[in-house]
C-alpha cells in the first residue's frame, strides 16, 4: 500500500507544502504563490489543499505529516541565547516571548488545528507528526531526490535549531550527519550581514549582493583590505571551513539588527547604506569582498566533506546553496566528480526535505534507483487551455488561439528576433525560486537593450542586477565554459572567450552604468560585467514546449538560448495562475502574453489598468 507524506515549513519565510506518494513527489509549492504575500510566512493552507487535490486525498488520507524543524529545540537555543548575551537584547527578548508562549509552544496543536481547518471537521484519522531536524530536512532534501546512491552532503544557511551548517553522508536509504557548526557562528548569517549593510532587505536581498558583487574591483587595494579587515575583526575562518565569528560586531543573537553598525563603520569606514540610496563604488568593493570570503568558506567546507566522507559527488541545501557563484567556482575546481543542488534549497525545501526523511528514515524504505527525482522541479499548479480562456473571458482579454504548437513557437521566435518581450506561462509552475520556462518572461539575449528594458520597464527593478539564459542542454559548451548540466539555474558559469568582445582601458574603473552597458559580448543581455551568466540547460525530457520554442528561436536566428527571468515585478512572488499572468502583463510594458496555445498581445487588449497607479501596489523591497 502507497505511503502518502505531507511535507511542511512555516512560521519563518517561504512556508510550503510538498507531498510525497512512497518516493514520488506528486506537488510541491510555496504558500506566496497562491496568496500573493511574498515570502508569506504564516501556515501554508493554500499549498496545502493544492497538494492534497494534486492527488485527490484529505489530510484523513495521510499516512504522516513532517513539519521541517523541531520548534522547542529552537525555543531552547532562543533562551539560552538570551541567557548568554543578558542584558543585551532585553527589547528582542520582549518582543519574541509572547509570540512563541501563544503560538510556537504549541505547536502540535496549532497544526492540528490548521489542518482540522483544511479538512473542514475533525480529522476521522490523525496521520503520524513527526518534528525532524532543520538541518536532516535541508539534508534529505538534497541527497533523497539526487541522482546519487552515495553522496557527501553539505547543508548551510542562518540557522535551524542550534545548526548552522552541517556536513553529512548519504548512503542508499540513510543519512548519517558528520560535523555540525552552531549557532551563533553563522555563515548564511555572515552573507546576510553584508547583505544588509550594503542597504538590501535581508532573506530576499542576498541575490542583489550576489548580483552586485561583480562591480567591485577584484583585486584592487580596497577589495583586498575589507577582505584582510573581514578575516581579522569578523570573521576566524578555520582550515577546515568552521568559522568563528566576533560577536561584538553583529547583534542578530538578541538584538533588531544583523550588524553593530558603528563598529562596521569603524572597521570600513564607511556607513550602513540605507535602502534605494545610490550605490558608490565603496559599497560594490565591500559586497566583492563579503562574496569572496563566503566562496573560501564555502570552497573549505566543501574539501573537507570530500575529506571525510570519500565521496565523488556531492549534494547542497540550505540558503547559501542559492550562492550560484559559489557553486560555479567549486564546479571549476572540480573538488568532486559530479554536484547536484536541490532547486529550493532555502526554508521552503525544507518541507520536500521533512517529507522525504519521514518517508525513508521513519519508515524504513528502502530507496529506489533512479535518476533525479525533481522533474525539473515543475511540480506545481497546471492550467489547461479551457480553463485560461475563461480567465482571459473573465478580465474582458482578447486572445487568439493556435491549433499548431510549432506555429507559435515559430510566431513568437520571431517576435523575440525583433526585440519584443514576451510572457510565457506553460504546464506546472516551478518549485523554489527560479522561474525555469513555465512562469518566465522572455527576451532574445543578442539584445544590447534588452537587459535595461528588462531591468527597468518589466521587472521594475534595479538597473545592476543580471538576467540568466536558457540554453539547449546540447548547445551549452557553445556558449558557456560549463561541462556539466545546469537544469535548475544553480551555477554562474563563464561566458565563452570567443564570444567575448573587448572592453576599453580602464574599464573597470568606469561608473556602474557606463560598465553595464558596455557590450561584452554576443550575448550582452545575459552576460553579466564580469562575463558570467547564471546558466540554465533546458531538456526536451523535462520541459518538451520550452525546449521547442528555444529550438525554434535557434532555427530562425542561429542563436539556441534566450534571456528567462521570472514572471513577476519587484516586490511580487511569480505568478501562478492565468489571472496573475494577465495581471503582471496588462501592468507591465510586456508586449506579448503566451498562456498554453492561447496568444494575447498587448495592442490588442482593453484599457491598461488603472493607468500608471498600480505601480504603488508593488512593496519595494
Amino acid at each position: 500500500m502507497a505511503k502518502m507524506i505531507l511535507g511542511i515549513s512555516a512560521f519563518y519565510h517561504d512556508s510550503a507544502a510538498a507531498l510525497l506518494v512512497d518516493d514520488k513527489i506528486v506537488a510541491a509549492a510555496q504558500d506566496e504563490r497562491f496568496t500573493r504575500k511574498k515570502q508569506d510566512s504564516s501556515f501554508p493552507s493554500k499549498a496545502v489543499e493544492y497538494v492534497l487535490s494534486e492527488a485527490g486525498i484529505s489530510v484523513s488520507d495521510l499516512d504522516a505529516i513532517a513539519f521541517y524543524d523541531k520548534p522547542l529545540i529552537k525555543f531552547e537555543r532562543l533562551l539560552e541565547t538570551y541567557h548568554a548575551f543578558a542584558p543585551r537584547g532585553l527589547k528582542s527578548f520582549l518582543a519574541a516571548m509572547p509570540v512563541w508562549i501563544k503560538e510556537k509552544l504549541f505547536m502540535r496543536k496549532m497544526l492540528w488545528e490548521e489542518l482540522e481547518e483544511i479538512e473542514g471537521s475533525v480529522l476521522k484519522k490523525k496521520p503520524k507528526l513527526l518534528f525532524p531536524e532543520h538541518h536532516l530536512s535541508h539534508a534529505a532534501s538534497a541527497f533523497y531526490p539526487s541522482p546519487f546512491e552515495k553522496a557527501a552532503i553539505l547543508t548551510i544557511d542562518g540557522v535551524g535549531e542550534w545548526t548552522t551548517t552541517a556536513i553529512a553522508l548519504g548512503e542508499g536509504s540513510n543519512i548519517t550527519m558528520l560535523r555540525e557548526l552552531s549557532f551563533p557562528h553563522s555563515v548564511g548569517l555572515l552573507y546576510s550581514a553584508f547583505t544588509y549593510y550594503c542597504g538590501f532587505k535581508v532573506n530576499s536581498g542576498e541575490y542583489k549582493l550576489m548580483g552586485l558583487a561583480p562591480y567591485g574591483i577584484d583585486g584592487s587595494e580596497r577589495v583586498e583590505g575589507y577582505k584582510k579587515k573581514i578575516l581579522t575583526e569578523l570573521v576566524d575562518v578555520k582550515d577546515d571551513g568552521s568559522i568563528i565569528l566576533n560577536m561584538s560586531n553583529f547583534d542578530y543573537a538578541t538584538g533588531m539588527r544583523m550588524c553593530n553598525d558603528s563598529e562596521w563603520e569603524r572597521i570600513f569606514g564607511l556607513k550602513k547604506r540605507e535602502q534605494e540610496s545610490g550605490l558608490t563604488q565603496e559599497y560594490m568593493d565591500l559586497a566583492l569582498a563579503g562574496q569572496q570570503v563566503i566562496e573560501d568558506i564555502i570552497v573549505r567546507l566543501a574539501k573537507t566533506a570530500k575529506e571525510i566522507t570519500g565521496c565523488k559527488n556531492l549534494v547542497m541545501a540550505g540558503g547559501v546553496a542559492l550562492n550560484c557563484v559559489a557553486n560555479g567556482k567549486l564546479e571549476q575546481m572540480g573538488i568532486f566528480d559530479e554536484q547536484w543542488y536541490q532547486p529550493a534549497a532555502g526554508d521552503a525545501g525544507g518541507a520536500l526535505g521533512a517529507a522525504y526523511a519521514a518517508y525513508y528514515l521513519g519508515e524504513g524504505v528502502k530507496r529506489s534507483d533512479g535518476g533525479d527525482r525533481m522533474q525539473g522541479a515543475y511540480l506545481g499548479p497546471e492550467y489547461s487551455d479551457a480553463k485560461i480562456k475563461i480567465a482571459c473571458k473573465r478580465n474582458n482579454a482578447h486572445y487568439q488561439e493556435y491549433g499548431d504548437f510549432d506555429e507559435l513557437c515559430r510566431n513568437v521566435s520571431k517576435l523575440l528576433d525583433a526585440g519584443k518581450v514576451v510572457g510565457w506561462f506553460q504546464g506546472r509552475m516551478e518549485w523554489g525560486p527560479r522561474a525555469l520556462g513555465n512562469r518566465s518572461i522572455l527576451g532574445d539575449a543578442r539584445s544590447p537593450e534588452m537587459q535595461k528594458k528588462l531591468n527597468l520597464k518589466i521587472k521594475y527593478r534595479e538597473g545592476f542586477r543580471p538576467f540568466a539564459p536558457s540554453v539547449l542542454e546540447e548547445d551549452v559548451g557553445e556558449y558557456f565554459d560549463l561541462d556539466t548540466i545546469s537544469p535548475y539555474m544553480m551555477i554562474v558559469a563563464p561566458v565563452k572567450e570567443e564570444r567575448r568582445k573587448s572592453v576599453p582601458e580602464g574599464y573597470g574603473g568606469y561608473e556602474m552604468m557606463k560598465r553595464l552597458y558596455q557590450e561584452r559580448s554576443d550575448i550582452p543581455a545575459i552576460t553579466h560585467v564580469d562575463f558570467s551568466a547564471r546558466v540554465q540547460t533546458v531538456s526536451k525530457n523535462t520541459n518538451k514546449r520550452y525546449h521547442r520554442l528555444i529550438e525554434t528561436f535557434k532555427e530562425h536566428t542561429g542563436y539556441g538560448l534566450l534571456v528567462n527571468t521570472s514572471f513577476n515585478v519587484r516586490g511580487e512572488p511569480i505568478v501562478c495562475t492565468p489571472d496573475d499572468a494577465y495581471r503582471c502583463f496588462m501592468r507591465t510594458e510586456m508586449d506579448y502574453l503566451v498562456m498554453g496555445n492561447i496568444f494575447l498581445n498587448k495592442e490588442d487588449q482593453p484599457t491598461l489598468l488603472g493607468g500608471d497607479s498600480w505601480k504603488q501596489e508593488f512593496v519595494l523591497d
